[in-house]
């Protein structure tokens, strides 16, 4: 019991009870299939923005390069099971390890530099992964994409279901998350918080700052292959648009209006940006005849308004209102207790 309690600690308990109810209640008022399909792409994308939290603001490690690995892994897993018919789940696996070892080698490359430097860095490997994936058209299909991928099923459930492949997906989230805030409370959060602080001080301490940093980074990066090998056996076609560096910036985007040091708020954000999205699209097609990449210039916008109002993110802005209304109950129950306390003595 003491070993559930320190995974499921007080104050995980009850913002994880909330989601999981919000996750079990959202089918029964969806109105449309389309916007069912948009929850299935938010837990999808908030996979790679809970690992884009730990890298960028647990560890301060910048990347402008996670849409390449959320890339790698849809097309290791849409190849191996299109082409080469194997196991759905077993191509998940080998994405996972292989997203894994290319991370950890770009990471130990990379990893020296900071600020916009690693920013580039980061960059220049989403346009080297955006420029095989349409050269090596033999295997990925080029422009014109990679079609026939197979959808899941376990144990005999057939996942291609949108209803079932919500909750699998979403219960993938909350395993992810658990996971993720219970290493931000062990003593490895404390030393990635350290780093963000200072890597000097952290090195003068004795703290391989190195090892540190690589581990999380290809941590991440393994968070994004997951979510590329959903993506792929869900849509059951991958194009190299979908990997390019404006995925890497809009999931940068979602991070930082959710709330960049929150596991939460990355996946607050996540939702957030991707209605957002949904509905300046719409606005803009619908009363304005716009199309096209529009939504880059909002999100510049966005982050703007962000960094000079909410540096914090939105999350950091609930829990200010939220111990605000605690402090007045409190105080209200204070009240009472001595206004009891004086009738009791009169």
């Amino acid at each position: 019991m003491r070993r559930f309690n320190g995974v499921l600690h007080g104050q995980l308990w009850r913002p994880l009870l909330v989601l999981a109810a919000i996750v079990l209640l959202l089918p029964w008022f969806i109105p449309t299939p389309y916007i069912f399909t948009i929850l299935i792409l938010i837990g999808i994308y908030s996979l790679i923005t809970i690992g884009l939290s730990l890298l960028l603001g647990y560890a301060g490690q910048i990347s402008l390069g996670h849409a390449a690995f959320f890339g790698i892994g849809a097309y290791v897993s849409g190849i191996l099971t299109a082409k080469y018919a194997i196991s759905p789940w077993l191509a998940m696996v080998i994405g996972v390890i292989v997203t894994w070892v290319i991370s950890y080698a770009v990471g130990m490359a990379i990893l020296r530099l900071k600020g916009h430097f690693l920013a580039l860095a980061t960059m220049a490997v989403n346009i080297i992964f955006y420029i095989l994936i349409l050269g090596l058209d033999e295997w990925t299909g080029g422009a014109s994409g990679l079609v026939g991928i197979p959808g899941l099923s376990l144990f005999q459930l057939n996942l291609g279901q949108p209803l079932y492949f919500y909750f699998f997906v979403w219960s993938i989230v909350l395993v992810v998350i658990v996971f993720s805030t219970n290493i931000v409370r062990s003593s490895i959060g404390r030393v990635l918080r350290s780093i963000h602080d200072s890597e000097i001080a952290t090195e003068m301490l004795g703290v391989n700052v190195a090892k540190y940093k690589v581990a999380i980074f290809s941590l991440s990066a393994v968070y994004a292959s997951l979510a590329g090998s959903l993506y792929a056996h869900f849509i059951s076609f991958i194009a190299p648009p979908s990997f390019y560096i404006t995925f890497s910036i809009l999931l940068l985007v979602m991070v930082m209006v959710g709330g960049v040091h929150s596991i939460w708020g990355a996946v607050l954000g996540t939702a957030i940006i991707m209605f957002l999205n949904e509905w300046i699209r719409y606005i803009g097609q619908t009363y304005f005849q716009i199309s096209g990449q529009v939504e880059i210039v909002v999100y510049g916008f966005i982050i703007i308004v962000v960094m000079m109002f909410m540096p914090k993110g939105l999350v950091d802005v609930f829990e200010r209102l939220w111990r605000k209304i605690a402090s007045a109950r409190i105080k209200e129950v204070e009240k009472r207790k001595i206004a009891a306390e004086r009738g009791d003595l009169a």
